[in-house]
Order: C-alpha cells, then sequence, then structure tokens
C-alpha cells in the first residue's frame, strides 16, 4: 500500500472525512442507493444523558425494531467517542453506527497528525457536520440523530449536547433523550434529576427513565435479568470513559423494578 501524495494547497491535514474524499473512499454510501422499505430498516431507541457531580452519563436500552419487529435484543447504542467522550444513537442503526466509527477515527486521525486532542467543543462541532452531511439520506427515511456527552477537561466538568436532523448542535445544561421513548423518559428526568448526584443516583435515575419509557413505548426495551440484558451505561469523568458491569445494573434494575412495582428490595440483599 502506497500512502496518497497531495498537491499543495490540498492537503486535508487532521480532517479524516476530507482525507477519505481526497482518495476516494466516500465515507457514506449515497442515499439513492437505498431501495429498502424505511419500515424494514433496523432503528434504535431510545438513549439518555445526564450531569452528575462528577461528570455525565450516557444510557441506552438494547432493543431494535424493525417495522412492528423487535429484530435485536442485545443492540450497543452507546459508545465512547475517545477518551474522555462518548456518542448515543438512535434513529437507522446502519448509518448511525456508521457514522459513529468514522468519528472514531476522525478524533485519532487528529490526535496523531496534530499530536494533541480536540477541544470537546471541537469534538461536538465535527459531529455536527457529520449529522448535517446526513442530510439527504435523512430526508429519504435514513434519520440519525445522536447525542454527545464528554468531560471537558479545561472546564473540569461534564457536557451534554443534541442534535437535530440538520445538524444543528444545541448544548444542555443537566440531561437530554432521544428516540422514540424519549418523551417519557425525559419526564423522569426532570422530576428525578437533582444538582450535584452521585455516581449511583445518576445511573439509577438513567436507568429508570430507560424502564418507564419502556412500559409505555414498544420500540424501548427493558432489562431482561433472565437473559442478562442490560442497558448499556456509562460514565465519563476526569478519569476517562468507563462502560458500567452487568452486575452493577442489575442491582439498579431489581431496585428500580421494586419501587416503581412496590416490591422493593434493599440493594445488596442476597436472593434467597
Amino acid at each position: 500500500m502506497t500512502l496518497p501524495h497531495f498537491e499543495p494547497g490540498t492537503d486535508p491535514g487532521p480532517d479524516f472525512v476530507s482525507l477519505l474524499h481526497q482518495v476516494k473512499q466516500p465515507w457514506a454510501p449515497d442515499a439513492t442507493e437505498f431501495a429498502v422499505p424505511p419500515a424494514e430498516l433496523r432503528h434504535g431507541t431510545t438513549c439518555v444523558a445526564l450531569r452528575y457531580a462528577d461528570g455525565v452519563v450516557l444510557a441506552g436500552d438494547r432493543r431494535a425494531t424493525a417495522g412492528n419487529l423487535i429484530s435485536n435484543h442485545r443492540m450497543e447504542k452507546v459508545f465512547p467517542a475517545d477518551e474522555y467522550s462518548g456518542v448515543a444513537i438512535a434513529g437507522v442503526a446502519g448509518p448511525a453506527i456508521e457514522m459513529v466509527r468514522l468519528f472514531q477515527l476522525q478524533l485519532e486521525h487528529y490526535e496523531k497528525v496534530e499530536g494533541t486532542h480536540i477541544s470537546l467543543e471541537g469534538k461536538a462541532n465535527q459531529l455536527s457536520q457529520m449529522v448535517r452531511a446526513n442530510l439527504g439520506a435523512a430526508m429519504q427515511g435514513l434519520v440519525v440523530i445522536p447525542i454527545f456527552a464528554g468531560f471537558d477537561q479545561v472546564t473540569e466538568t461534564g457536557r451534554i449536547f443534541e442534535y437535530d436532523v440538520t445538524g444543528g448542535r444545541y448544548e444542555e445544561r443537566d440531561h437530554t433523550t432521544n428516540g422514540s421513548g424519549s418523551m417519557h423518559a425525559t419526564t423522569v428526568l426532570k422530576l428525578g434529576f437533582k444538582e450535584a448526584m452521585t455516581r449511583d443516583d445518576a445511573v439509577a435515575l438513567a436507568m429508570k427513565s430507560l424502564m418507564v419509557a419502556a412500559e409505555a413505548d414498544s420500540a424501548t426495551g427493558g432489562p431482561d435479568p433472565t437473559r442478562s440484558i442490560f442497558p448499556v451505561v456509562a460514565s465519563i469523568t476526569a478519569n476517562g470513559y468507563e462502560r458500567l458491569s452487568d452486575d452493577d445494573l442489575r442491582s439498579h434494575a431489581e431496585q428500580i423494578q421494586g419501587d416503581l412495582h412496590g416490591t422493593k428490595k434493599p440493594r445488596g440483599a442476597k436472593k434467597s
């Protein structure tokens, strides 16, 4: 394999997307190539993000749907973008995962070329451009709407960004949701959010919002302890991105289930 050669003024520098276009490797397929009816495409929902004392929590359920069918019970919707940020996806699963992978490569490419991390604001702007580039596909039903969150090492706080289909980027102060169950999840977050929560409280609130959404929205999947299926939940702090273990999520799920349905069981209690 030979390295590409660029004429003066055409070097893409740290912009990985421009590099792909320069070497004739388009990063996303033309939307006109899709002939699959929208109802048969795999969709992912629901995702939430919220701040707490030390950073942010990102969470997403595991269900993917195709029309009225459940197409996957274990879909991943929350990903690390780099060491100090993460992205959660809602919308058509294929283009969404493709966008996340490209976003991860873009951040890694920038770091290697420039020798430093891009700022959290810069990461949010880069993802905004990718969402905007997908507008043509979105107009044909291939909608991708991410949530981006991370720990800002300059301000030493957690920050959350949401997007619209045109690539509009909006910073949320406390929390945000996305996907078909977002209306129900938002209600839970609004009622339960408090300033300077602990990580355990933030994780519990994120999971509760997803579990309430799952009871009202058929496209959102709740925890399934029998098959060890739990939401993907990650925290991002000054120590970096950390995905919570299923054992910890199981404990939270049992506690929340008891609170919601009157079978409350002390967290950490042993099963009989």
